[in-house]
C-alpha cells in the first residue's frame, strides 16, 4: 500500500510509468429538501442522499492537502462554520491514514476518532480504497458520508444556501458554471493533478509528457490572467479556489520535490500577481499553513524524499507584497462581502506558519 499525500491506495495503475490517481469515491450527496434528522435516501452507497442539517456533519480535513484546502476555503468564504464543524488531521501519516495527532490525546474532540480510517470502516468495514481528505462525517454514527471532494464543494455552494452567511459570495454562479467546468476539464488533469503526474512518474517518458502538459497549461493560464483579474467573470469563483491551492504550494513543494522546475510561480508575472491577490484575500492565505504543507510532502513521500529532510526555504514573504491586480477591475466577492476574522481559535493558522 502506498503513502501518497492525499490518497492511500496504489497510485501507478498503469504499466508505462505514468502516475494514475485512484479517483473512486464514496459519491453520496448532502442535499436540501430532505427531512432533517432522517437517514440517507437510497439503497446503494455512493448514490445515497443525506439531508442538509446544521450540526450533523463534521468536515475532516488536513491543511497540508490541496484537495482538502479547497473545502476549507469554500466553507470559510460561505460562512458555514456554524453549520458544519471542522476536524483537522495532522500533516503526516502512515500507511493506515490520517491521524488527529494535533488534538489532545490524539483524538478528534467531536467524534473521538484517532484515525480517519475508523470513519471509513464505520461506513464500509475493511474499506479497500483511499482514506482521503476532505471527508464529510456523520457525527451521530461517526461514519463517512462522502469523500467526493469536487461534488462536496459544489454542494456546499448550492445545497447549503440556507446556512450561508449574510454577504456570502456566489462561488458557482449558474451563468458561469459551464465555463468553470470547462476550465476544470483541463486544469485538473494537467495542473492540479499534473504536478503529481510529474512527481510520481516512474518512467522518463511519462514524466516528460506530464511536465510538458503542465507547462503548456500554466503558460495558457499566464496568458489568460494577464488581462483579467479572475479566471471566470469579474469575481472569485470555484475555479479560482481550485487553481489557488496548487499555485500556493508550487514554489515551496512542486517545483523541486515534484521536478516541476521549468520556472517558479514568482517568475511568471500574471500568475504571481494573481496568486498574491488571492493569498491576501480573506479566506485564502489565512487558511494556509506552510510548515504543515512542507512537512507533509517531504516527510510522507519516502520514495521521493528518502531522507525526510524538510527544506527551510523558500522565502514566502513575497506573497504579502503589493500585486496591483485591482487595476484589472473585478470585485472579489461581487455583491457580497469578505468573511470576517476566524472566530474559533482552534481554526486559526498558528503565528509564524503563514507568509510572515
Amino acid at each position: 500500500m502506498s503513502t501518497d499525500t492525499d490518497f492511500v491506495p496504489a497510485r501507478n495503475a498503469s504499466t508505462d510509468g505514468e502516475f494514475v490517481r485512484d479517483a473512486t469515491y464514496i459519491d453520496d450527496r448532502v442535499v436540501a429538501g430532505l427531512e432533517p434528522g432522517s437517514g440517507p435516501v437510497g439503497e446503494k452507497i455512493g448514490e445515497m442522499r443525506w439531508p442538509v442539517e446544521a450540526g450533523r456533519y463534521r468536515l475532516m480535513v488536513a491543511r497540508a492537502c490541496p484537495w482538502a484546502s479547497r473545502s476549507i476555503i469554500t466553507r470559510r468564504l460561505l460562512g458555514l462554520e456554524g453549520a458544519i464543524s471542522m476536524g483537522l488531521a495532522g500533516p503526516t501519516h502512515d500507511i493506515n491514514s490520517w491521524t488527529f495527532d494535533l488534538d489532545p490525546d490524539g483524538r478528534d474532540p467531536v467524534t473521538g476518532l484517532e484515525r480517519l480510517q475508523e470513519a471509513y470502516f464505520n461506513r464500509i468495514p475493511e474499506y479497500p480504497r483511499g482514506i482521503t481528505v476532505p471527508a464529510l462525517v456523520d457525527v451521530p454514527t461517526r461514519a463517512v458520508v462522502t469523500n467526493a471532494f469536487q461534488k462536496l464543494n459544489v454542494d456546499l455552494c448550492t445545497e447549503w444556501t440556507a446556512f450561508h452567511r449574510d454577504g456570502a459570495p456566489d462561488l458557482y454562479p449558474a451563468e458561469h458554471r459551464d465555463e468553470i467546468d470547462e476550465l476544470d476539464s483541463w486544469i485538473y488533469p494537467t495542473v492540479n493533478n499534473g504536478v503529481y503526474r510529474c512527481g510520481f512518474a516512474s518512467d522518463q517518458g511519462a514524466y516528460e509528457q506530464a511536465y510538458d502538459e503542465l507547462w503548456a497549461s500554466l503558460d495558457r493560464l499566464e496568458e489568460r490572467l494577464a488581462t483579467r483579474r479572475y479566471l471566470v467573470g469579474d469575481t472569485i469563483t470555484a475555479a479560482d479556489i481550485r487553481l489557488f491551492t496548487t499555485l500556493v504550494r508550487f514554489d515551496a513543494v512542486y517545483h523541486g520535490h515534484f521536478k516541476a522546475n521549468r520556472s517558479k510561480i514568482t517568475e511568471m508575472p500574471a500568475l504571481w500577481g494573481y496568486l498574491r491577490d488571492l493569498f491576501q484575500t480573506p479566506g485564502f492565505g489565512d487558511t494556509c499553513d506552510f510548515p504543515q504543507i512542507k512537512a507533509h510532502y517531504y516527510v510522507v513521500h519516502h520514495e521521493v524524499n528518502p531522507t525526510g529532510v524538510v527544506p527551510k526555504g523558500p522565502d514566502l514573504r513575497g506573497l504579502l507584497s503589493a500585486h496591483h491586480r485591482e487595476e484589472l477591475g473585478g470585485r472579489p466577492f461581487g455583491d457580497g462581502t469578505a468573511p470576517g476574522p476566524i472566530a474559533d481559535p482552534a481554526e486559526r493558522v498558528p503565528a509564524g506558519h503563514g507568509a510572515e
